[in-house]
């Protein structure tokens, strides 16, 4: 699926619902497990692609000793500055920077770590293979991307109550852009095609994502990722009606009360 401009537009309210919402529903779980991953390798210097709002930053924070030089970036800077504002628990370098055009210098770092961002990468294998490039030798890219948007629940349950919303044109971003570089064999190819000899290590990992209400998740991927731009685009219902429309379709599938779903995504160790 071709990608449109807006899948990269996380502006406006969005970084706060973002990071208020959608981290502690589905990628705080990831993240711990990045970080600790990141923490075996005994590393020195460590540079994250993608950082978002600092999800991972936040946990390899915790984790890494502070001897260990630790390089956030991210294409958009509305995001860096949420994840600055919230800050961290030791210093952190926050850049902006396009992962296809990273300004550091080859090999420097030891790890290149993206929490869910490869996804967003327009040219994968260019993204790749910078971070190849700055990897010191025997160096690791570590990221994960998620699984199908079937296997995970209430992506999958606000994909379909929009499709109904919005017939004539669906919103899919969910489905074409954080659901659409699940295909294990493309991801390998894509790293092959960036350089790295060895074949990735690949690893499934479910989850479970709660929430206190079905509201929770319904403003998180309804207002707190680019489905809101799809949304404020059509015409037929706005993004209140939307959020309202999704929070009734989770409750259904999941409970009125507290709300338990499946997550899944792949972790990715590629050596170079």
């Amino acid at each position: 699926m071709n990608k449109p401009a807006s899948d990269a537009l996380f502006a406006g309210s969005i970084p706060e619902l973002y990071d208020s919402h959608l981290v502690p529903l589905i990628f705080e779980p990831y993240a711990a497990d990045l970080a600790q991953r990141v923490a075996a390798l005994d590393p020195s210097r460590v540079l994250e692609t993608a950082a978002g709002t600092g999800a991972v930053t936040r946990a390899m924070a915790q984790v890494l000793p502070l001897h260990v030089d630790l390089v956030a970036t991210d294409l958009n800077q509305p995001m860096l500055d949420r994840a600055a504002a919230v800050g961290t628990k030791r210093p952190v370098q926050w850049q902006q920077a396009d992962a296809a055009l990273l300004p550091f210098e080859d090999a420097s770092f030891d790890i290149v770590v993206c929490q869910f961002g490869v996804m967003f990468f327009p040219d994968k294998s260019r993204a790749f293979s910078e971070a190849r490039r700055v990897l010191r030798r025997g160096g690791v890219l570590l990221f994960n991307v998620w699984d199908r948007i079937e296997e995970n629940e209430f992506a999958d349950t606000v994909t379909t109550v929009l499709a109904g919303l919005f017939p004539a044109d669906p919103p899919r971003f969910m489905a074409r852009t954080p659901h659409g570089y699940f295909d294990r064999e493309a991801i390998a190819r894509d790293l092959t095609a960036a350089g790295f000899d060895s074949a990735p290590r690949i690893e499934t990992i479910a989850a479970r994502s709660r929430a206190v209400s079905a509201q929770v998740p319904a403003v998180a991927y309804c207002q707190g990722t680019l489905l809101r731009n799809e949304i404020e685009a059509r015409s037929g219902a706005d993004v209140v009606q939307a959020t309202a429309a999704c929070a009734a379709a989770i409750a259904a599938r999941f409970g009125a009360g507290p709300v338990d779903a499946k997550i899944q995504a792949h972790v990715v160790c590629a050596q170079s």
